[in-house]
């Protein structure tokens, strides 16, 4: 679905929205009720279960749906914006003025499954997928997740984007471009250099930078890019405007 928005907003050609169309449809077949919650179950690892994140689950998906959403007719649109508002608050963790969201739904009882703050699983992700959805009803959530990403601090796991600094710090540019309030913009930036020093130890530790878009320098580089500029389109997953 993303490839064909890519090839639509290049060429313009009504073949790359039906595609889209067609894959929006195809995900709407494949939801299955939890709860309050319409999730998508996946095959992973020798497992099926029903994981909410950026990089794998809910967020993700949500995220290619809501990048076209003005290509689908009125009552599909509407439809999306329902389900996905619904399951984004119904499966969140909320704790006081904070909002997270676990692995997979239910939380799966194992002991060594940890609530994460990244964006491939957990509040960074859901900011970055879903921000960009016009409906009042995200602005506590989203926000709460923002608090969250702030109070927890930059990742230990390093600069990148998918398990990194960059990564949760891509959320404030998010928040910055849904309310113009210049304090997520204030945060994203401090992250920023927080990120900068995390690859300048990482490049003097191991003698090489790491050349990966998701989890090396190249990502941190765009994300320090739009902190200048203050846009926040994610590589690869957001149009540029």
């Amino acid at each position: 679905m993303h490839a064909a928005l890519a090839m639509h907003e290049w060429t313009g050609e009504t073949r790359w929205a039906e595609l889209y169309r067609s894959g929006a449809r195809s995900l709407a077949r494949s939801l299955s009720r939890h709860d309050k919650c319409e999730l998508w179950t996946q095959a992973l690892w020798g497992r099926r279960f029903t994981q909410l994140g950026a990089a794998h689950g809910f967020a993700g998906n949500a995220g290619a749906i809501l990048r076209g959403i003005a290509l689908l007719p009125k009552a599909e649109r509407a439809a999306w914006t329902e389900r996905i508002t619904r399951t984004a608050q119904a499966s969140a963790i909320r704790d006081g003025p904070f909002a997270n969201w676990p692995v997979e739904y239910p939380s799966h009882p194992r002991s060594d499954t940890k609530i994460l703050v990244q964006w491939c699983h957990g509040a960074p992700g859901f900011v970055t997928s879903l921000a960009e959805l016009a409906d009042p009803r995200l602005d506590e959530i989203l926000l709460g997740a923002g608090e969250l990403i702030w109070a927890a601090g930059p990742l230990a796991k390093g600069a990148g984007l998918c398990h990194g600094t960059a990564g949760n710090g891509y959320a404030f540019l998010k928040l910055y471009r849904r309310t113009r309030d210049r304090r997520w913009l204030e945060r994203a930036r401090a992250f920023a250099m927080h990120a900068i020093s995390q690859s300048e130890l990482d490049a003097a530790t191991y003698g090489m930078r790491r050349y990966s878009l998701y989890t090396g320098d190249p990502g941190l580089a765009i994300y320090l890019a739009r902190c200048i500029d203050g846009a926040a389109a994610w590589p690869g997953l957001d149009p540029e405007r």
